[in-house]
């Protein structure tokens, strides 16, 4: 039989999931493989990328959007734990558990916002009409890859310690192009702690200026009087500019602020803008795989 879908895979995986109270994914992947008596052929399969199991990749996916859903959720990295709404959910549950099932949940109708909506992570094919072209279909998917795994990384660095976050905007920063070597950067973080000021970088690899940084690992949003004390301690420590990043958010009122200062230059990164900029510099992440996109070359067949 084809190896069950994602979509498919959701329900028992749920079920599983309150019976263990918490489990991990790599052993809900095997769990699941044999109540459903997947054979050991269907189990190895492997994705076309070589990187993942065919199975082990669906049950993932599964499991991340039952937590987008708030159905589980996740205590520790690799961990999957049953909710209150999760139990509800199987208290009278459905045949089957879908995308278009789980929109009934706020969180996931918000999380599903954030990129075009497809009914599954890897659309077939377009054909009729109305569909796009398969660069169409490729493109949409890959936003849709992205937005996802920009949501997990952000989850992620959620759960760290302040000062795994603090080396995280360093290696982000030296990545981006400021601070010279990671070794300088980090030796100019987190040596102040004055006035809202968690360091010092320069600007550029020759120091002609210098970029005040402060990271906030928080959950609540950023306030305006946090950007205002930032703002005030720049020239102290001979800084124009400054970057305030945080994991959270910022209220419209910091945002206000600064955008109004004229004295100092201040960039506000939160945490949406933290995660695709990790994406975009390779922090917290690893490449899988690379495809080739090409197209025939109509000059090369000219004359022929």
């Amino acid at each position: 039989m084809p190896i069950p879908d994602f979509q498919t895979a959701m329900l028992p995986l749920l079920e599983l999931i309150a019976e263990r109270e918490t489990i991990r994914t790599s052993e809900a992947i095997e769990v699941l493989a044999e109540r459903l008596k997947l054979s050991a052929a269907e189990q190895s399969e492997m994705l076309d990328s070589g990187t993942q199991t065919r199975w082990g990749n669906r049950v993932s996916w599964g499991g991340s959007y039952l937590y987008h859903a708030g159905l589980v959720a996740r205590p520790q990295k690799g961990q999957l734990q049953i909710t209150d709404a999760g139990r509800d959910l199987l208290a009278s549950p459905p045949d089957r558990i879908t995308i278009n099932y789980l929109m009934r949940y706020s969180s996931f109708a918000k999380f599903k916002s954030k990129s075009r909506s497809v009914e599954t992570p890897v659309p077939a094919i377009p054909d009729g009409d109305s569909a796009g072209s398969p660069t169409d279909v490729l493109e949409a998917t890959y936003a849709q890859y992205r937005t996802i795994l920009a949501q997990e990384v952000l989850d992620q660095t959620k759960q760290v310690t302040p000062s795994f976050f603090e080396r995280l905007v360093v290696q982000l920063l030296v990545a981006m192009g400021y601070g010279g070597s990671f070794k300088d950067a980090a030796q100019a973080i987190g040596k102040t702690g004055d006035g809202g000021i968690d360091g010092i970088i320069k600007e550029d690899r020759l120091g002609l200026d210098f970029v005040a940084v402060q990271a906030k690992r928080w959950d609540h949003s950023v306030g305006r009087e946090v950007v205002q004390a930032f703002a005030g301690s720049l020239m102290g420590h001979g800084a124009s500019k400054g970057v305030l990043i945080t994991s959270s958010t910022f209220t419209s009122g910091a945002k206000e602020y600064a955008q109004k200062i004229s004295a100092n230059k201040i960039v506000l990164i939160d945490g949406e803008q933290l995660a695709e900029l990790m994406l975009d510099y390779g922090i917290g992440v690893t490449d899988v795989t690379t495809y080739r996109i090409q197209r025939v070359d109509s000059d090369y067949f000219e004359g022929s």
